[in-house]
């Protein structure tokens, strides 16, 4: 057992800290205590040497001893009383009672303040605005929306953009400062707290608001909490009350009934999945079309406008457009609300209808005739060559997937082939469906090869396709951000297109539109950022509803599309002619003429020779190699959709084959 004499010895002034430390752990009230005497172990000894050195104190010890208890009691706030004890102890007792009183009222005060400007910094507190924008939820697209709706006031007087989401109110506000212009004079109100919750969604009056977006986030479950806000919105707003327009987006197209539904008339709702999938599926083959969209859908240039057609009554549609020097006509809204995109050019143009055009803004929409800029003489007359059959390669697999085969089995030429090689097996038809009753082109082919490893995409052999398609994982499906692998993919098939010294087209997804610069593509491929699309798309139909309709048909399979076709298929090739003369030859097949693309890509990093919405007088030498932007209508046949994972399993002819790389993608098991 050890003894008193074997323990250590521990130092006086280390046991007195520690039974000091154990006394004020006991009680407030000890606290208090050991303050007091602290304070009294100071005061009194110090007013004490002042008045035994001052030359003026009384010269008593009576007199010394009052002037002392004066000091200490000014020096603590216990009042100056001297006499009898009892007069000491009253003045002593008054002076505690005060100092109580003055603390906890500034204590009191202090809390309140310190509650009242952390509430604030929490974003609790009721917006009172009107007119105002609502976008409620945090998503990839939230920064875009935001610098969108930002763009699209510049040159008015800015409305108050008010941002609800789950989120800590200070991270939001560091997080847009860092990605929305900081030359805007908008107004970006943030608050905290579940949108779900219709005392919490009050916060930010969506009744006086002039728009209200609901995002999807990046969870699961996100759209069933784009729901709940639907319904919580409702809530809100009531029933019978004429609230504002609200546009929401799902991912998953069983929600966007419900979602509508919970909407409510006015309301309006893009699946993402899908507009990402339609996107994909239309730049494959026509190189150079998201920078196109990309154009179309921003606010730094040209955009979609509503014009009247007062100038136009009774006159066929091709008239419009050569009608307007400044601006290019593309459709026109009935007076009964029926939205015609592209209609033929004996369309009678009736009273009351508007025009839909891409012009800078609503200044530049003036109409006035441009048919003395047409030179006949230079247009060419005989019909393109029709598309053949083309052979494509997806490399990847996510939730969109499914999606995207089906929009590209849409718009398959008769004798197309799509092959699918994944880093897992695709579940779904193994076997011709020769009953299906439907076409069956384009013959998709699945395989399994583990494309994560170097070797496998290195001994791909690029030589039979025309274009490849390649999409990322989904988050969450491993370590790494989805991007990671998409750049890893992209060198390797530069490093192979390299070695072959042949350039195929690459249509290419990202998640995050700060990787767009870093993605190794050649000049003939496309990379879609399927946040920054669907929030500019959301921004666009949230500046003007009436515009869905026509972003609906321009991004379906079916109808009228974006086309990039070649120059000479419209003048002739070295001709030195006006864009008007395009148009004009445009509208001799059917379309309508919006732009170019010129050969060399000149015209920045941005745009890469685009040029939308050029000016009816613009003259340039036209070259075989420069593309037209036009808006068409389409000719593909449908076709049904193709099997894939997650219930989107439909009649379709494909081939299993063996997951070695080595064998041909013609032998089926």
């Amino acid at each position: 057992m050890e003894t008193a004499k074997e323990r250590p010895r521990v130092p006086l002034r280390s046991r007195a800290r520690y039974r000091f430390d154990r006394t004020l752990a006991r009680s407030t009230g000890t606290l208090m205590g050991w303050l007091v005497i602290t304070c009294l172990a100071v005061v009194v000894p110090v007013s004490t040497l002042l008045v035994w050195t001052d030359p003026g104190s009384p010269p008593s010890l009576s007199g010394r001893l009052a002037a002392a208890w004066r000091t200490s009691a000014e020096t603590l706030r216990l009042g100056a009383a001297t006499g009898t004890p009892l007069r000491l102890v009253l003045s002593a007792v008054l002076g505690l009672l005060a100092l109580l009183c003055v603390s906890t009222l500034v204590g009191v005060i202090t809390t309140g303040l310190a509650e009242r400007m952390a509430e604030l910094s929490r974003g609790r507190s009721t917006v009172l605005e009107q007119g105002h924008v609502v976008v409620l939820g945090w998503s990839d697209q939230v920064t875009t929306v935001v610098s969108e709706l930002v763009a699209a006031q510049a040159p008015r007087r800015p409305r108050a953009i008010v941002l609800l989401a789950d989120r800590d109110k200070l991270e939001m506000e560091r997080v847009l400062a860092a990605r929305v212009p900081l030359a805007v004079r908008a107004r970006i109100i943030c608050r905290s707290g579940p949108a779900s919750d219709p005392d919490v969604l009050a916060l930010v009056s969506p009744r006086t608001a002039s728009t209200v977006l609901v995002l999807p986030s990046a969870e699961p479950a996100a759209d069933a909490e784009v729901l709940r806000v639907l319904l919580a919105l409702g809530a809100v707003l009531g029933e019978g009350t004429d609230g504002p327009p609200v546009l929401a987006a799902v991912r998953d197209d069983r929600y966007r009934a419900p979602a509508r539904l919970a909407a409510g008339p006015r309301g309006t709702v893009l699946e993402t999945d899908t507009v990402t999938a339609r996107l994909i599926a239309q730049c494959v083959g026509r190189p150079g079309l998201s920078l196109v969209l990309h154009d179309l859908l921003d606010f730094a240039g040209d955009e979609f406008h509503l014009a009247d057609a007062t100038a136009f009554p009774h006159e066929p549609f091709g008239t419009t457009l050569l009608g307007h020097p400044d601006s290019c006509v593309v459709g026109m809204l009935t007076p009964d609300g029926r939205t015609l995109l592209n209609p033929p050019a004996d369309t009678v143009v009736e009273p009351g209808s508007r025009l839909i055009m891409l012009a800078l803004d609503d200044d530049s929409t003036r109409a006035d005739d441009c048919g003395h800029l047409v030179d006949p003489s230079v247009i060419v007359s005989a019909p393109s060559e029709p598309d053949g059959p083309t052979r494509l390669l997806l490399l990847g697999w996510n939730r969109r997937a499914p999606l995207v085969v089906d929009q590209l089995r849409r718009t398959a030429r008769p004798g197309s082939v799509l092959e699918i090689v994944t880093d897992s097996a695709v579940p779904g038809p193994r076997g011709p469906q020769p009953e299906s009753g439907f076409p069956t082109w384009p013959d998709v082919r699945f395989r399994s090869a583990p494309l994560s490893r170097p070797e496998t995409m290195l001994g791909l052999d690029l030589g039979p396709y025309d274009g490849l398609v390649v999409l990322g994982p989904d988050r969450g499906d491993g370590p790494d951000h989805p991007d990671d692998w998409t750049l890893v993919t992209l060198l390797a098939l530069r490093l192979l297109e390299a070695r072959t010294g042949r350039e195929v087209p690459v249509v290419t997804e990202l998640t995050d539109d700060r990787n767009r610069p870093l993605a190794p593509v050649n000049t003939g491929s496309d990379v879609i950022v399927s946040g920054k699309l669907t929030g500019l798309l959301m921004a666009q139909i949230a500046q003007n509803r009436h515009l869905a309709p026509v972003f609906d048909e321009l991004f379906s399979a079916d109808g009228s599309s974006i086309c990039l076709r070649s120059a000479g298929s419209y003048v002739r090739p070295g001709a030195d002619t006006t864009f008007a003369t395009v148009v004009a030859a445009a509208r001799d097949r059917g379309e309508c003429a919006i732009g170019y693309r010129r050969h060399d890509g000149s015209g920045g990093l941005t745009n890469r020779g685009v040029r939308l919405n050029p000016p009816k007088e613009e003259r340039r030498v036209w070259s075989a190699e420069d593309h037209v932007v036009v808006v068409a209508t389409g000719s593909g046949t449908p076709a049904p959709p193709v099997a894939g994972p997650e219930g989107h399993c439909d009649e379709v002819t494909t081939v299993a084959h063996d997951a070695a790389l080595g064998r041909p993608m013609d032998q089926a098991t």
